[in-house]
């Protein structure tokens, strides 16, 4: 017979029999603790029940390779002369026609604000001495994003217009944008060979989902009536979808346009750790790797403005739609006129050999040198400051989530053993805290408490899999239903199944200890910008720019002052996590009904109780979509941590990157791809959950 539960936090969900299945999950813990050394299987899965997937996927590898080598290098020699042509070109504009072409192409799309903004950044380019490396980049984004363009629309087309795209795209999708980043150039290094063509057809595969779901949304949303005028006009098939749908949609596709180019932009910087091209980001990766950190951080703002130049453009030509009839951007007789002028310019320039891009800024190296210099004088005056920081949250916040309580209490971390009286007395402690919690909130929230005091005592390397994969599936269950169940149960078994549960852990384990700490920064920064206007005007551009930040330059700042490490990674992580959460949170208080918070004050509620009781509540489905976003960010981030000294799937991920070992980077990817969308399915179900919950 079922039994109805209630959550007392006003979520209404019936569970078939949940509490038995929690309890049985709690005896198969219970077993695992007792019988460990009897049935160990049970908490640490045998070596010798492996599948070895990567062996068959390196010999199958091989074998392809051998067949389509021909044709592989042929097409990269075909994408590298466009590729090479436009460097060309590039580099032999003078860079002052490049900066004034720039200025247009901003005046065009917005007017004079946007203007100064990439002025400026164009000169530092300019003038910081990395003009030859910034185009280079350029190169390959001005081909990668073309050919993610072409894809994506073709892709997004066939998402929108057939049965079986609508049934396969969603999926195939979810998995490229979740496929770690260094699992991509992994494959095509194999088959493409060594080269920034690895770096192009990476970037052009990586960037397309972005168009392709774009696309699909747009072409959906296509009002009928316009079909069917269409139709009754006797268009034809191919010229309702080309004359008629996609301009209708190209709202949506321009949307989709900016983010292809941001994303290739982003995986371009990526491809650079390969080498052998001398583009911006290798140029970064050159400099951390030499501990010229001055260096590696003015070339990091070249990617940093780069970046902002392309998303502040791009944008604006996606909403330019919507701008008033005052615009301040020249008309098109005019654009063609100041096109001219720039041609006219570039052939005077060039006649007289003026604007040669500058190969080394006498300015910029003085900064580096200044910035080396004051960083090791820094260090050396508080580094063992930064060391008692950086020990102090490995040893008590770290350490522990990582291998437990059980572990990680020793005298040489926190000055005491844990003794078996006090671990009697932590077991009493978190049974009390569990059982109160239960009572007085509901036995689900008394059940994560008991669920988080385990996993704190064992930490997520120490817990048993058997567990860990029973929890998470019949989580899974409960909130999203029998699919997500199932697909939680078949992605943790490939994890464990393909050796690769203990990285995995070590993922799960820095990932959350970042994703913990993003959240509470951002949802407290949430809430102090949704309670003040001046906050969130300032919050607002911050949030922007670190969200146009490649991943890559987040390294920087950490690595200079903590060195490798995880702690360093932790850092790297946070500051690219905490965004979603403070615009989620934001968004969800100041979405609550004024109605609503007039009642509450009628009932005399003073601002504490409307807070805690009325407005967070409701923000909670908001706030829960921020964590989902900021657990996959973290994820993302997670990755390019690989650089600095992580010990997960990441590093797996990049020792195969290093060693062009495919199956070893498919099967690390496509493991770090499955968590990502395990927390995702999760935490999506529950999000819906609370927000039907608050419909009801």
């Amino acid at each position: 017979m079922a039994s109805d539960i209630t959550n007392q936090s006003g979520l209404d969900v019936k569970f078939p029999e949940s509490v038995w299945g929690w309890l049985l999950i709690i005896l198969l813990a219970l077993i695992c603790g007792v019988f460990a050394s009897s049935v160990p299987w049970l908490v640490k899965y045998p070596q010798n029940w492996f599948v070895p997937l990567a062996d068959w996927i390196n010999i199958f590898t091989d074998w392809f390779e051998a067949i389509a080598k021909p044709v592989t290098r042929f097409i990269g020699n075909l994408l590298e002369l466009p590729m090479q042509g436009l460097r060309e070109v590039l580099q032999w504009v003078p860079w002052p026609v490049t900066v004034l072409a720039v200025a247009l192409l901003a005046l065009h799309a917005s007017g004079w604000g946007l203007v100064v903004i990439c002025v400026l950044a164009s000169l530092y380019i300019a003038l910081s001495g990395y003009w030859e490396q910034a185009m280079n980049t350029m190169a390959l984004v001005g081909v990668a994003v073309p050919l993610s363009l072409l894809l994506g629309l073709g892709l997004g087309i066939y998402a929108s217009r057939t049965r079986s795209g609508q049934r396969i795209m969603p999926p195939i999708l979810d998995l490229m944008q979740t496929i770690p980043t260094f699992a991509y150039l992994i494959p095509m290094l194999v088959l493409f060979g060594f080269g920034p063509v690895v770096g192009l057809i990476a970037s052009a595969i990586y960037a397309c989902p972005p168009m392709v779901r774009n696309v699909s949304l747009g072409l959906q949303s296509v009002p009928e009536e316009i079909r069917e005028a269409a139709r009754m006009s006797g268009s034809s098939s191919y010229q309702q979808l080309f004359w008629v749908e996609i301009p209708a949609a190209m709202g949506q596709i321009k949307v989709g346009i900016n983010q292809t180019i941001m994303a290739a932009l982003s995986m371009v910087i990526i491809a650079s750790v390969i080498g052998g091209f001398n583009d911006i980001g290798w140029e970064v990766l050159s400099t951390m790797r030499k501990a010229r950190f001055g260096d590696s951080l003015l070339a990091g703002v070249v990617i940093v403005f780069i970046a902002i130049i392309m998303d502040r453009i791009s944008a604006a030509y996606a909403n330019r739609d919507y701008l008033s009839s005052g615009s301040d951007a020249p008309s098109k007789h005019h654009f063609l006129i100041a096109a001219g002028a720039l041609i006219v310019l570039c052939a005077v320039l060039k006649f007289f050999d003026i604007g040669t891009a500058i190969e080394e800024a006498d300015w910029a190296k003085s900064i580096a040198d200044w910035l080396n210099l004051k960083l090791d004088e820094f260090v050396g005056a508080y580094g063992d400051i930064l060391t008692s920081i950086k020990n102090f949250f490995y040893f008590f916040y770290l350490l522990p989530l990582r291998t437990g309580l059980s572990q990680s209490i020793l005298p040489f971390t926190w000055g005491f053993d844990f003794t078996g009286p006090m671990r009697i007395s932590y077991a009493v402690m978190c049974v009390l805290g569990a059982i109160g919690v239960g009572m007085r909130w509901g036995w689900q929230k008394g059940l994560g408490v008991a669920i988080l005091a385990y996993l704190l005592y064992f930490g997520t390397t120490g817990a048993p899999w058997s567990v860990v994969i029973a929890t998470l599936t019949y989580l899974g269950w409960q909130v999203g239903g029998r699919k997500t169940g199932l697909f939680v149960l078949g992605a943790l078994g490939f994890i464990l199944l393909t050796g690769m549960w203990e990285r995995a852990m070590l993922s799960v384990y820095l990932c959350g200890a970042a994703a913990i700490m993003s959240f509470l920064f951002g949802a407290s920064v949430g809430v102090w910008a949704a309670s003040n206007d001046t906050v969130s005007a300032i919050v607002r551009p911050i949030c922007d720019t670190f969200q146009t930040i490649p991943l890559f330059v987040f390294l920087i700042p950490t690595l200079m002052f903590f060195q490798l490490g995880e702690f360093t990674a932790l850092l790297a992580i946070i500051a690219y996590a905490f965004v979603p959460a403070i615009r989620y949170t934001e968004n969800g208080l100041r979405e609550v009904s004024p109605q609503l918070l007039e009642v509450a004050v009628e009932q005399g509620c003073t601002p504490s109780q409307i807070f805690w009781q009325v407005k967070l509540p409701l923000a909670m489905p908001s706030m829960m979509v921020g964590l989902n976003q900021t657990i996959m960010y973290a994820f993302a981030m997670l990755v390019i941590a690989a650089l600095v000294g992580t010990t997960g799937l990441g590093q797996q991920i990049y020792q195969a990157l290093t060693a062009a070992n495919t199956g070893l980077g498919v099967v690390s990817g496509l493991s770090m791809a499955l968590l990502a969308m395990t927390a995702d399915r999760i935490m999506q179900a529950w999000a819906a959950n609370r927000y039907a919950g608050l419909d009801g």
